[in-house]
């Protein structure tokens, strides 16, 4: 069942996810090489309570950080470790959420550790880039898999894979919502967008295969020819002339 939000509840989404996109960008900063994921996960932790609010990711599903911290061909949910230690040319790609008065806030993205090569970086335009126009199409009488072929289109023609097994989602008083937003399909189907509507869209590129194999520690998730990985992911509400980033435009 899709729930469309109030102004109020938009209103505390756009605080809730304001957060997110702040320590994100604090995470960003501190990204460097010899850093590792488990000091950026304590950093993540203690910022979120910080600001009176708790770690989305953190005991969901059994998770056991409150960041998923990825690195080069994993594409989502890595676990956060001291052990874990970023070099020179790496992709780091930080997906984080809080819960803030009842209401989840989510985003991702990807940045790079040092110098890196010109296939990464181009990498993270395109994924950036495709999250932007799959924004474009979040307007009011679209549809919702008018997101899905805007996102699925650009990453193709730049000759990159949309990973398939994986969704975006609907985002609220719950962190995954209806409806699920896949980030490939023709346009023209699924649920007509409403005011009120709010989306996590995320696209995952990679620079090889779209397929995904599962790590042992039944989180990680990395391309199965490990290819290059980027993501990037932003909360957003449905208008008239395209969506709106709830938390502010950081990071785009």
């Amino acid at each position: 069942m899709i729930v469309y939000k109030s102004k109020t509840e938009v209103e505390v989404l756009d605080r809730c996810n304001g957060i997110v996109l702040e320590i994100l960008g604090e995470l960003a900063e501190m990204v460097r090489p010899g850093i590792s994921t488990g000091e950026l996960d304590a950093h993540a932790e203690k910022a979120t309570l910080r600001r009176g609010a708790k770690p989305a990711f953190k005991g969901y599903r059994g998770f056991p950080a409150s960041l998923c911290a990825s690195i080069n061909e994993e594409v989502v949910h890595g676990i956060p470790s001291l052990k874990r230690v970023v070099k020179e040319g790496d992709l780091l790609s930080l997906d984080f959420g809080v819960i803030l008065d009842g209401y989840y806030g989510d985003a991702a993205v990807t940045v790079p550790v040092g110098k890196v090569s010109e296939e990464a970086s181009r990498l993270m335009n395109v994924t950036r880039e495709s999250l932007r126009r799959g924004i474009e199409q979040m307007r009011t009488e679209g549809r919702l898999s008018d997101i899905s072929h805007a996102i699925q289109t650009y990453v193709e023609s730049q000759g990159l894979s949309v990973v398939r097994d994986f969704v975006g989602h609907g985002i609220g008083s719950q962190l995954h919502e209806d409806p699920q937003v896949p980030n490939y399909g023709d346009p023209g189907h699924g649920p007509v967008l409403r005011e009120g509507l709010i989306l996590a869209i995320e696209p995952m590129v990679t620079t090889g295969k779209p397929d995904v194999v599962i790590e042992e520690d039944q989180w990680t998730a990395r391309s199965s020819d490990r290819s290059l990985s980027a993501h990037f992911e932003r909360s957003v509400v449905v208008g008239e002339n395209g969506g709106r980033i709830l938390g502010g435009n950081q990071l785009l």
